[in-house]
């Protein structure tokens, strides 16, 4: 059966952030093939004052955004009211003349709260797909923690992208039935093994060795603050050594200011945000993949980077030892500098067989992944439709 679905979530490209949610992007993309596809994007009020920062164009859907509007640094809990206010005072109307057959909403908090009152007043079932910070830290506040209860337990279906948030979501009182493992897929076309030496030449980089990779936003509980503190240790052992931050965020200037403090400037390298189909290349180029977050669902970038061959050091949390064999990379507690600079130390000298990452990473396909998603959502629907029919 084709659906008509509404997506609503903040993880979604905008012409206010055009690279943001590439994993969203991806799989509402696959998604829109099979059915009707709107995505509605919640744009941070200061996010919007900002100015548009480029283009958004995604094949197969039909997009919007609406501004979120809540009072800053206070009332975290009203957060969820504040975005559905401001949803339907801006998409109301036409939200409710649309007649979706469900809701997906993708992030716990305050969108899937939000998400789930707004699928009580169109009397359709939602699903919520969880990813990691929504639950490892938003549920960690007792009224947060207490909307994000509701609204998991009513949904349809919960989806998580590793087997950590789904016990997550289980603790808080899901139905274990409910609740689905779902890991995202990598784009095969794009991350793929290929020649250390021929990527690095496309990106000007040197032949120093080893290089040491970090992808996403540059801030604190990702853990970039922590691998420049570990990697002077590295630097005190190979000289040559390089550290490459792709990504833009908080985080730069403290960068900045430790770089200079521990006297590596010269070794590290801040590139700034990179598209999404550009990163391939900088995983072929580097070594190793470092990303020691503080708590994560399954980050793409380490299925990414593994799917190019290259291993992975990373913090021991979430989804991550779900996905990075040993043969893969090496894990390490979170917030623990020396560990990583050990771990830095020995997986920069190890002989690591790209091969066999690359094949163990291919098995996180898109295909697969749209299939379960699909079958998902027309389960909630079909059983939507039969208790609706059931009761009347």
């Amino acid at each position: 059966m084709r659906m008509k679905i509404l997506v609503l979530t903040n993880l979604f490209p905008t012409p206010w952030d055009p690279l943001r949610g590439a994993f969203n992007r991806q799989q509402f993309e696959r998604l829109g093939q099979r059915h009707d596809v709107d995505v509605v994007t919640a744009v941070d009020f200061r996010e919007r004052l900002s100015g548009v920062r480029g283009e958004v164009a995604v094949t197969g859907l039909r997009t919007d955004c609406f501004v979120f509007v809540y009072p800053p640094r206070i009332g975290r809990a009203l957060h969820a009211t504040c975005w559905l206010i401001s949803l339907l005072l801006q998409r109301g109307r036409r939200l409710r003349a649309a007649r979706y057959d469900c809701v997906l909403a993708s992030w716990a908090y305050p969108d899937a709260v939000a998400a789930g009152w707004l699928a009580r007043l169109l009397g359709i079932p939602y699903v919520v797909k969880v990813h990691g910070s929504d639950l490892n830290v938003q549920a960690n506040h007792a009224l947060r923690r207490a909307q994000i209860r509701g609204s998991l337990r009513h949904a349809g279906a919960v989806i998580a992208v590793s087997r950590a948030l789904a016990d997550k979501a289980v603790a808080l009182g899901v139905d274990a039935a409910r609740v689905h493992t779902l890991y995202n897929g990598v784009d095969s076309e794009l991350f793929a093994p290929g020649v250390q030496a021929q990527a690095r030449s496309r990106l000007g980089l040197s032949d120093a060795t080893p290089l040491l990779l970090y992808v996403g936003n540059l801030k604190s509980s990702k853990g970039c603050i922590d691998l420049l503190e570990a990697f002077p240790a590295l630097l005190a052992v190979r000289p040559q050594a390089r550290l490459v931050y792709v990504g833009a965020g908080p985080a730069r200037a403290e960068l900045l200011q430790r770089m200079a403090a521990l006297g590596c400037g010269e070794n590290v390298q801040l590139i700034g945000a990179v598209a999404h189909a550009g990163l391939g290349d900088w995983f072929r180029a580097a070594d190793l993949l470092c990303l020691p977050s503080h708590n994560e669902g399954v980050p793409n970038v380490v299925l990414e980077a593994m799917a190019c061959g290259t291993p992975v050091v990373a913090s021991r949390v979430g989804g991550i030892p779900e996905v990075v064999p040993e043969y893969a990379g090496m894990l390490v507690p979170p917030r623990d500098s020396q560990a990583l600079s050990t771990a830095l130390i020995e997986a920069s000298g190890r002989a690591w067989d790209s091969a066999r990452i690359a094949t163990h990473a291919r098995g996180f396909r898109w295909a697969d992944n749209v299939d379960r998603l699909d079958r998902i959502l027309q389960t909630v629907v079909a059983g939507y439709s039969s208790q609706l029919d059931w009761t009347a």
